[in-house]
């Protein structure tokens, strides 16, 4: 297990970036909410068995632990994903959306730092300055393709981004000791909550159940909601948030190379460039970034 810790980072940007990819087989079968829906309850009964054997056993739970924790998952997953596939459903361009959530590390870093009293340096903003800029070459094909949009289809994605920042932020401040099979189950009982209620309010709830829906809805759930997630909250816990985040904008570059080789969509000598210029931001803002190797269970 710890000869894996060094690589934690990498494959959970990898399996983060496939969400994406995820979403595009699966949106033309189903609604935004109602697939959410379905993903956390799915991932709620895989996650609730290993939550009861580790309360059966030594761990332990505070009640405000747990509400923390569903605090936290209304934000990180409802919030998050939510207003994401909401704002790209109702018309906002991918390109604009990708921008949007490249503003993600530098909110956590403002966030942290004011919330946990984590120390920003000047290299770490160096670091995330380059990194957005990375990020808006890696995206800015697709900017040239948009056309126009109303703030109303915008602000959609501007509460997701400040609900992942701010989630990010109390998942380090508030609930973390409590074990990670624990605090995943409770974050998805406080993410599937608002998600089923805006799906049975604003969506038909119909679902075609093709074979892509199936995959995406299994993978999305299993690499994503389980796996990834059980990495990005344990590299919150045995890190500074702030450089946790800075992770998040190597996700366009990544997500394109996946597409490259999965749709043949084109990459530009600019968006090369981008990704260069967002390694090299990640680099210098995680640069302090060091994973403990504990013992305890992850």
């Amino acid at each position: 297990m710890r000869r894996l810790l060094p690589f934690f980072p990498a494959i959970f940007v990898f399996l983060w970036s496939t969400g994406f990819v995820g979403a595009r087989y699966a949106m033309p079968h189903a609604e935004p909410f109602t697939f959410l829906s379905m993903r956390y309850a799915l991932a709620l009964v895989i996650l609730v068995p290993m939550a009861a054997v580790a309360l059966s056993g030594k761990v332990g739970a505070s009640a405000p632990q747990l509400a923390h924790a569903a605090f936290a998952g209304s934000l990180i997953h409802g919030l998050y994903l939510g207003g994401v596939f909401y704002a790209v459903r109702h018309g906002l361009p991918a390109g604009v959306t990708a921008l949007v959530a490249g503003l993600q590390p530098l909110l956590t870093a403002l966030l942290a730092a004011s919330l946990v009293g984590e120390r920003i340096t000047w290299r770490h903003w160096a670091g995330l300055a380059v990194g957005l800029l990375g990020v808006g070459l890696v995206v800015a094909p697709k900017l040239g393709q948009a056309s126009g949009f109303s703030f109303g289809q915008l602000a959609p994605a501007l509460i997701a981004v400040a609900g992942i920042s701010l989630g990010t932020v109390w998942q380090k401040r508030f609930v973390g000791t409590l074990d990670l099979r624990v605090g995943t189950a409770v974050q998805y009982v406080g993410a599937l909550l608002p998600t089923f209620m805006a799906a049975y309010a604003f969506e038909t709830m119909r679902v075609e159940w093709t074979g892509e829906l199936v995959f995406a809805l299994l993978w999305l759930t299993l690499a994503l909601s389980i796996g990834a997630i059980f990495l990005l909250l344990y590299l919150i816990r045995e890190g500074a948030v702030s450089r946790v985040a800075s992770l998040m904008y190597l996700v366009p570059a990544v997500t394109a190379l996946q597409t490259f080789v999965l749709f043949g969509e084109a990459l530009t000598p600019i968006q090369l460039l981008g990704m260069v210029l967002a390694a090299g931001g990640v680099a210098a803002a995680t640069g302090a970034l060091r994973i403990k190797g504990r013992s305890r269970e992850a």
